[in-house]
């Protein structure tokens, strides 16, 4: 996640907390809502942000159904056009902070040189090879999901909601375990986030997952928010390990590894009771 520090971006408006949250989403997708605010604002509602996610999950989910529902695409076709879309639709930011972490991790030497190789520009063997397996990994998971709701139901397919709800999950999990960094805009959303929300978003976010896996089985969904939360706090226990802080690029980390490990903690459940749910 790269750091933006332009400040006409967070020209000060008048705080209220739709503007807060379509300030959110403007930030974090490419969405043509053009709503400012400042950092701070944003930041406040971080805890919200995997609810907010949901639509984007959503959008996601409804290009699936047409595409397997209607069109009969298959599956690996699918969720390569899915996991794009996502990726697209959030400026590349997470997956870009994603590359620049495995730069940085893969690389010897104290914390503050891992950190100025995260910042370098360029993107080395360590990054590619973490965007590719990351990548490669997700788009696979997608494919077996959208091939159970061949075989089960296009229910299955809400899922893909679930996932991107875990995906900020992760993202926030990662910010409840991290030290911020001092410098960046990753250090505004840790900063707060606190546990009193961290719970609150939670559990709003259990609710709407269990709601959404009510076909296939509420467990499906309860595990899908946990595999997104592992995600984040392994990012942040890798964090804490090679850098010591956490910064935008780490918290872009967490939602791609939260995402990822939501999908495969689902899919094992799948896979263990396919049985049952055929």
């Amino acid at each position: 996640m790269k750091d933006q520090n332009n400040d006409d971006y967070f020209e000060k408006q008048s705080p209220s907390t739709l503007r807060s949250i379509g300030g959110l989403l403007t930030f974090s997708t490419i969405l043509p809502l053009n709503v400012y605010t400042t950092i701070d604002e944003m930041a406040k509602l971080t805890w919200f942000w995997p609810v907010l996610n949901g639509l984007i999950g959503l959008i996601a989910t409804i290009i699936a159904f047409i595409l397997t529902r209607f069109l009969h695409f298959e599956p690996l076709l699918v969720a390569t056009i899915i996991y794009g879309f996502l990726l697209i639709i959030n400026g590349y930011n997470h997956f870009d902070g994603l590359m620049d972490f495995g730069d940085g991790v893969m690389v010897h030497g104290p914390p503050e040189k891992k950190l100025s190789i995260m910042k370098d520009p360029m993107t080395g063997v360590g990054g590619i090879a973490t965007g590719f397996i990351v990548g490669t990994i997700t788009i696979a998971a997608f494919s077996s999901l959208i091939n159970y709701a061949y075989a089960v139901s296009f229910n299955i397919l809400l899922l893909i909601i679930v996932a991107e709800i875990s995906a900020k999950i992760g993202l926030t999990t990662c910010c409840i375990s991290s030290q911020a960094s001092e410098d960046g805009i990753g250090k505004y959303f840790i900063k707060y986030m606190n546990l009193k929300n961290y719970v609150i978003g939670l559990i709003i976010c259990f609710i709407i997952s269990v709601a959404l896996s009510l076909g296939p089985g509420i467990h499906i969904g309860l595990l899908g928010i946990i595999g997104g939360a592992f995600g984040g706090a392994l990012t942040a226990l890798l964090a804490k390990k090679h850098l010591k802080i956490a910064n935008g690029d780490v918290l872009g980390t967490s939602n791609e590894l939260g995402r990822l490990f939501s999908l495969l903690a689902m899919l094992v459940f799948i896979s263990m009771n396919f049985s049952t749910l055929i």
